[in-house]
């Protein structure tokens, strides 16, 4: 249990002593492995990139699956790792902190909170309940365990800025430690939610966000890349398939041989 707060405790503080904090998302255990022997202090799951290892689409993982996979990354790396838990895996508060409970017992250090049920984006007060609930759980025990609520709006095409941190503020309010609204793309839109909240801000990197140096001059936190890495790797994947199934040649291996082949021998040594 001190090892699962002395992690949590250097997850929070990597908020505030890395400008920002570069939080990748690897989706199975050799990723997360290359990740950490790269350099990185933190990771962070990516439901999409998990359940693509898996076969599935985003959003077909259970609630079991997705805490025993970040449980598991934390294991195989020794850092902090958030969880991307979606929506918690519940639309009531006593089910979200249910979800962030075996998060802890797993020895997770963070886990997001979405306000977004799979089909829609919760009423105000009811998700300001469940970010309460998950920080109540999260906070209440010897492990002070990372709680980042995000506002999904911009993710879902409902781009009200002004609604964006209303919520982000309610989160904040509820006990949040981190807060995270996907979507956001230009320094004025993230710079007014800045200049808004007292927490740290996550970014998402989509199509279009500034640089790594653009969001640290503007005073992000923290930046993530969400499933980007993962669906980068399948993308290698399909185009060597291509090339074998087209032209015949392989191209791939010299691809290959340029990154993977090095490293890997270099970061699954330690296992």
């Amino acid at each position: 249990m001190n090892d699962d707060a002395d992690t949590a405790r250097r997850f929070l503080e990597l908020h505030a002593s890395e400008r920002p904090l570069l939080l990748p998302n690897p989706w199975d255990l050799g990723s997360a492995r290359l990740l950490a022997w790269l350099g990185f202090k933190a990771l962070a799951t990516t439901s999409g990139g998990f359940a693509a290892s898996l076969g599935r689409l985003d959003g077909k993982v259970s609630r079991e699956e997705a805490v025993a996979h970040a449980g598991a990354v934390t294991e195989a790396t020794g850092l902090p790792v958030n969880g991307d838990f979606e929506n918690c895996f519940a639309d009531d508060p006593a089910g979200v902190a249910e979800t962030v409970k075996l998060a802890l017992e797993a020895g997770v250090a963070g886990c997001s909170v979405e306000d977004w049920s799979g089909s829609e984006i919760y009423d105000i007060g009811l998700a300001a309940e469940r970010v309460a609930a998950a920080a109540d759980a999260a906070h209440g025990g010897p492990v002070h365990m990372v709680i980042t609520a995000r506002a999904e709006n911009h993710f879902r095409k409902h781009k009200d800025l002004d609604d964006t941190i209303e919520r982000l503020l309610a989160y904040q309010e509820a006990g949040a430690d981190v807060l995270y609204a996907p979507g956001l793309r230009s320094v004025e839109q993230i710079g007014s939610v800045l200049e808004a909240v007292e927490r740290p801000l996550n970014v998402l990197v989509v199509p279009g966000v500034p640089s790594v140096t653009e969001l640290a001059r503007a005073g992000v936190s923290r930046v993530s890349v969400g499933a980007a890495f993962a669906f980068a790797a399948y993308d290698a994947l399909v185009e060597a398939a291509k090339e074998l199934q087209g032209t015949g040649t392989h191209g791939y291996l010299e691809r290959a041989r340029r990154g993977y082949y090095e490293a890997a021998r270099e970061a699954f040594a330690r296992v």
